[in-house]
């Protein structure tokens, strides 16, 4: 596996030097938000478990139904298995989030081997599970694995980010924006991250988690 892996602050400040001399919009966004943060976090059971979580609900609530998860010790895949759907109820996860928790615990992702896979094989590993789809397949990928080529067109704050920076109509589907993305290549992570952090600074909220 030879894709470029986002490990430091250096390595998202040459993405975002290659996107200030790519797109005159990435350099006005960036000039709005100022340096980027690295979003790097550990990858395994724990990580996707929290992406799962912060499907289709805000970052707040994502926040809390973790941070009450954690607090139960309800992050781990045995503690999954063992945990009553009472248990599960009682920290926020709703019942098609239960059983997404529960395939995710008996799946046997092999977490160590995706981290040597490319890309395209991780989201078609990831995918394979009931209840990760392509968006968080590739966030798991974007920051746990540290992809630096790698976005989330299906993610809408970064389509509402991209509606706001150039001046569309509406906000471009998954399709249209992957389209988008393809010019910020072979820093589309970076990319990512700088339409969150101007998506936090137009809207005045977060965009991820």
């Amino acid at each position: 596996m030879t894709e470029r892996i986002i490990s430091n602050l250096n390595d998202v400040e040459e993405g975002v030097e290659f996107l200030k001399q790519t797109c005159p919009r990435m350099a006005q966004a960036h000039a709005m938000t100022g340096p980027l943060p690295l979003r790097r976090k550990p990858d395994g059971f724990a990580q996707l478990l929290s992406a799962i979580v912060s499907q289709q609900v805000s970052v707040a609530s994502a926040n809390a139904i973790w941070t009450r998860m954690k607090d139960a010790g309800l992050t781990g895949p045995r503690k999954i298995k063992w945990a009553s759907d009472d248990d599960l109820r009682a920290v926020g996860l709703s019942r098609q989030k239960i059983r997404y928790a529960r395939e995710l615990a008996a799946s046997g992702i092999d977490f160590r081997a995706l981290r040597d896979k490319p890309t395209a094989e991780v989201v078609t590993d990831l995918t394979q599970v009931p209840g990760i789809g392509v968006w968080t397949a590739e966030i798991y990928a974007m920051f746990s694995l540290g992809r630096a080529d790698v976005f989330a067109p299906g993610d809408l704050a970064l389509q509402e980010a991209a509606r706001l920076l150039y001046d569309l109509p509406d906000r471009p589907k998954d399709r249209a924006l992957r389209d988008m993305a393809r010019a910020w290549s072979p820093w589309r992570s970076v990319a990512a991250r700088q339409l969150w952090a101007y998506y936090r600074v137009a809207k005045q909220r977060e965009g991820i988690r």
